[in-house]
C-alpha cells in the first residue's frame, strides 16, 4: 500500500493507473493532455521538436501517476482487493 497521495485509481487487471480519483489526478491529466495539444499545435506532427515537449511531459505524468496510484502499480488479476 502506498502512505502518500492518492490520486488515481488502479486498473482492475494488468498494471497501471486507472481514472483520477482527485482532483489532483485531474488536473495532472488536463496538464499532460495540454502539452501535448501544444507540441501539436507548435510542431505538427511530424517534426521532431515535439519530442522535446512530448518525452519529458509523458515521463513526468508516468513517474507522478505511478507514485500516486492507490495501493501502487503491481499486476492485478481482476480479483476483489
Amino acid at each position: 500500500m502506498s502512505d502518500g497521495p492518492e490520486w488515481f485509481a488502479p486498473r482492475r487487471r494488468g498494471i497501471g493507473t486507472g481514472v483520477p480519483i482527485s482532483w489532483q489526478g485531474w488536473l495532472l491529466s488536463l496538464a499532460l493532455i495540454a502539452a501535448l495539444g501544444l507540441a501539436y499545435w507548435m510542431f505538427g506532427n511530424n517534426n521532431p521538436k515535439a519530442l522535446a515537449i512530448l518525452v519529458p511531459a509523458i515521463l513526468i505524468y508516468v513517474i507522478i501517476a505511478a507514485r500516486t496510484t492507490k495501493g501502487g502499480l503491481r499486476w492485478r488479476w481482476g480479483d476483489d482487493e
